[in-house]
């Protein structure tokens, strides 16, 4: 019985994880759409198509967002010190 209980708390946790990240990763694609598009009606659409084919036809692709957000926040820093851009 606990075993079973343990089984689906791991279950759980990795779909509520799998959740935030997906609506992390729509509001972001939203606010760079949103600026981009100059439409908040475009971006949302923009934003759900695209993370429905992150999320759900391709989900072994999910990493590839997170490595370019993690970049966008962290590596212009990075960059900007060792003057790559110049």
């Amino acid at each position: 019985m606990f075993w079973a209980l343990l089984q689906l708390n791991e279950a759980t946790l990795a779909t509520d994880i799998w959740t935030v990240l997906a609506l992390f990763y729509l509001v972001w694609v939203f606010s760079w759409a949103k600026k981009a598009l100059g439409s908040a009606k475009l971006a949302i659409l923009f934003a759900v198509i695209v993370v429905y084919l992150t999320f759900f036809l391709h989900p072994e692709m999910v990493w590839v967002p997170v490595i370019i957000f993690i970049f966008a926040v962290f590596g212009k820093g990075v960059f900007e010190k060792i003057n790559v851009f110049k």
